[in-house]
């Protein structure tokens, strides 16, 4: 399922690199996009919204909002 991902909190490349990653670390994760000017992610997983939400705030990010798209 594809899902994008808000996230308030990135402000340079170093931080797309860093959500990026912990995405890719995801089960089941693929085609992983960030845009640090939209403040958003796009994934491909089945993994269930809280552990991803759990992934990237533990970075010191905030979720913002999860859809399914």
């Amino acid at each position: 399922m594809k899902k994008k991902i808000l996230i308030e909190g990135m402000s340079c490349n170093n931080c797309v690199a860093h959500v990026t990653e912990a995405l890719n670390e995801l089960d089941d994760s693929k085609n992983v996009e960030v845009n640090l000017n939209g403040k958003y992610a796009l994934v491909e997983t089945n993994v269930q919204d809280d552990i991803i939400t759990e992934k990237i705030e533990d970075m010191g990010y905030d979720v913002v909002k999860i859809q399914n798209i």
